[in-house]
């Protein structure tokens, strides 16, 4: 599996509160602070317009496991700064890629400030929900990041990453289940393939 997309678009699968107005950026940031562990499902929408569906955990700050579901049964693990994917069908050693070149190291970032200066590109409401455009501003070349949150409460729904050779993945949120404890083995590289193995 060659791509380090993560992405949610689509219809939203499960209920939410739409908001009805754009949220400020100091209070999404706050949300994603105060974010520690999230489970859910995802389907992610790849550049090429095909679908992929699997779990997700999140632990932050940086933390993550994307577990696809067959015939894919990649894995995708964030952890200790860098980004693995570990693929079933290929007898090679996981790629692996320094978090801080990806996106999704916004979001796995210890303090997440959406107000530091030149990280927002686009702040934006779509008359259901705030979408926030982001990059790092030491690393922009790495891509950027659209985040797509509800109100009433604060929901992280989807994101879309454009990564730097200009394609785009889409993941679509399932209902989050947010605290509680999560496995430390997900995030191990002992733990590499599907569910059986949970």
């Amino acid at each position: 599996m060659k791509q380090i997309a993560f992405a949610l678009a689509l219809t939203l699968a499960a209920p939410a509160a739409w908001a009805a107005d754009k949220l400020p950026l100091s209070e999404i940031s706050n949300y994603l602070n105060k974010m520690k562990t999230v489970q859910t499902s995802f389907t992610q929408v790849n550049d090429d317009g095909s679908l992929s569906t699997g779990k997700l955990w999140i632990q932050r700050p940086g933390k993550m496991r994307f577990e696809y579901d067959p015939p894919d049964s990649a894995v995708v693990l964030a952890r200790t700064g860098s980004v693995l994917i570990f693929d079933p069908k290929s007898n090679q050693p996981p790629e692996q890629y320094p978090l801080k070149r990806t996106p999704l190291s916004l979001v796995l970032a210890r303090n997440v400030n959406l107000g530091q200066a030149n990280m927002v590109v686009g702040h934006d409401f779509d008359g259901t929900a705030t979408v926030v455009t982001a990059q790092d501003p030491k690393n922009p070349e790495s891509g950027r990041i659209e985040l797509m949150f509800t109100d009433n409460p604060v929901e992280l729904r989807k994101w879309v990453i454009h990564d730097n050779a200009g394609t785009q993945t889409t993941v679509l949120l399932g209902e989050l289940t947010e605290g509680g404890r999560l496995d430390q083995s997900l995030f191990s590289n002992s733990k590499r393939f599907g569910s059986s193995d949970r």
